[in-house]
């Protein structure tokens, strides 16, 4: 009877142990900040959409139509095609953009609306422009699904530019 009752103790010892061992292995109870599921997706969203606007400004910059044509949605390929170059495209031969830098980064009713200011210099003459591009998830993939005229000063609301 002796080797009965050490086998139970054995299991009770096991069992009081078996907590504590998931808890270690990230099985059981979880120790620490409990995760948020909107903080990983809404910091992607932010992330690859300042990755899309930065390498299209980047293309604006260096003129490179092709990279620039690479961060846009497919659906926005034919009025790029039609309209990047021509006389009023951020791509025209007269426009030079000595700086260009995001301002503002926050959700719109149609994916990430990123705010930039770019300096336009057309001979001796700058403007600084506001601009405002969509970026939005396409499949697996992020691209730039639009680009608008911005206001002058960004909503206090959105991430800053860091």
């Amino acid at each position: 009877m002796g080797v009965t009752h050490r086998r139970l103790a054995g299991a009770a010892l096991a069992l009081a142990m078996l907590p504590s061992a998931l808890a270690g292995c990230g099985l059981g109870g979880e120790t620490g900040e409990p995760p948020k599921p909107d903080q990983a997706p809404a910091q992607e969203a932010d992330a690859k959409s300042r990755e899309r606007v930065q390498a299209y400004l980047d293309a604006v910059v260096a003129k490179d139509v092709d990279a620039g044509r690479s961060q846009l949605c497919a659906v926005m390929h034919d009025a790029f095609d039609a309209a990047a170059t021509g006389p009023n495209g951020d791509f025209a031969d007269h426009f030079k953009v000595p700086e260009a830098a995001i301002t503002d980064i926050r959700s719109g009713p149609r994916g990430q609306e990123v705010n930039v200011s770019v300096t336009v210099a057309v001979g001796s003459r700058k403007v600084i422009r506001p601009l405002v591009f969509t970026v939005t998830r396409d499949g697996a993939d992020w691209c730039i699904a639009g680009e608008a005229p911005g206001s002058a000063t960004p909503s206090p609301s959105g991430t800053p530019a860091s």
